[in-house]
């Protein structure tokens, strides 16, 4: 991340228990080729362990905030002291009556020092509730909506109705008949404003360059989510309606991934750092999540010239914008490729829906 931002937001608690990206999206765009080097933004590391599934030589995971690297170490004990089971009920994406006992016994885990330990040690209320995933605070943000605002909207049987698998045609109809009621469009103006999603998700800080209505963003991209693409298949809604994932789940903790992230957990590097500090690195694929939207106009074009300056010939950038409008500044135009189609098409199919666009583009 940038010097920038570091010095507007707060960095000393977890912002996201989990990754709020979706990672099929991510990979597709990457296109990390067997043995290539990749630079990642860090957050709660699972997109950085998603990358793992695609062969690199390296995946190197930063992030500013000591807490968010707290949760990538975690997860990187995690999957290899406990199964494949016992890791979804940990983070949170099944039920549990054990969570304590797990938790434990990764904190046994040589990888684990005692900060580590004593942090987790002192999550571990939230942890038994929710899970290690539920801890955020733009995690409590989507439990506050679960448990206070959208009992006021829906009843439990429209929400399970809504996550039922139907045909598109039936997901529309259901749409309009029982979901999109007047409720739940002043819910959608009200809580994913601005306002309050800065006070109780996101740090207000992000939001300083935004433009646009929030809520307008998100209601367009609900919609999409809830009729163009398949509920029952995404895991990032089950969470914010269920509390949990659903019988789909993110790409790195799908059963299918489990050992191959586990076998190559030493590619990961794990770094406390700016994006700038690795100046005289270079890699192949950039993770870039929605960093640049955190930025003014010149700290961006700063930044992304320093990236730019670090990847090989070939290299690709995967990046997310949610309310600021950001891609390759103009004077870089002549050193890479913006591939717009592949980004629409991607973008198309994002089940992690808040964004209002994605970018991909690569170095020539």
């Amino acid at each position: 991340m940038s010097k920038d931002i570091s010095q507007r937001a707060r960095f000393d608690h977890v912002r996201y228990a989990q990754v709020w990206e979706d990672a099929d999206v991510l990979v597709q765009g990457l296109r990390i080729r067997s043995g290539e080097s990749v630079l990642s933004i860090g957050s709660a590391g699972d997109n950085a362990l998603a990358l793992l599934t695609a062969d690199p030589a390296s995946v190197v995971a930063l992030d500013l905030s000591a807490p968010q690297i707290m949760c990538i170490r975690l997860r990187i004990a995690a999957y290899r002291a406990l199964t494949h089971d016992q890791l979804l009920e940990l983070m949170g994406s099944r039920e549990s009556t054990w969570r304590g006992e797990l938790l434990d016994l990764v904190l046994k885990a040589p990888e684990i020092d005692a900060d580590c330990a004593s942090f987790w040690d002192g999550q571990r209320d939230a942890v038994l509730r929710h899970g290690v995933g539920g801890v955020g605070r733009f995690e409590h943000y989507f439990e506050i909506f679960r448990e206070k605002v959208l009992p006021w909207v829906h009843s439990q049987a429209s929400v399970d109705g809504l996550l039922a698998e139907r045909a598109p045609a039936e997901r529309e109809k259901f749409y309009r008949a029982r979901w999109n009621n007047w409720r739940w469009r002043l819910m959608l103006k009200a809580f994913f404003s601005r306002a309050v999603m800065g006070k109780l998700g996101r740090d207000p800080a992000f939001f300083t360059h935004a433009q646009g209505s929030l809520s307008d963003q998100v209601a367009r991209r609900t919609r999409h989510a809830l009729v163009e693409l398949d509920p029952s298949q995404n895991p990032y809604l089950h969470w914010i309606l269920k509390g949990r994932h659903g019988a789909a789940l993110p790409l790195a903790l799908r059963e299918e991934h489990f050992q191959t992230i586990r076998d190559r957990l030493d590619r990961l590097e794990v770094v406390q750092s700016t994006l700038e500090s690795f100046a005289g690195r270079s890699f192949d694929a950039f993770n870039l999540s929605d960093l640049f939207e955190y930025l003014d106009p010149a700290g961006f074009e700063a930044l992304y010239g320093a990236l730019i300056d670090m990847a090989r010939p070939g290299a690709r950038l995967v990046y997310w914008n949610m309310m600021v409008p950001r891609s390759a500044p103009p004077r870089f135009e002549d050193r890479i490729v913006r591939e717009t189609e592949l980004a629409r098409r991607l973008h198309d199919k994002d089940k992690a829906f808040f964004y209002s666009n994605l970018i991909v583009e690569r170095v020539r």
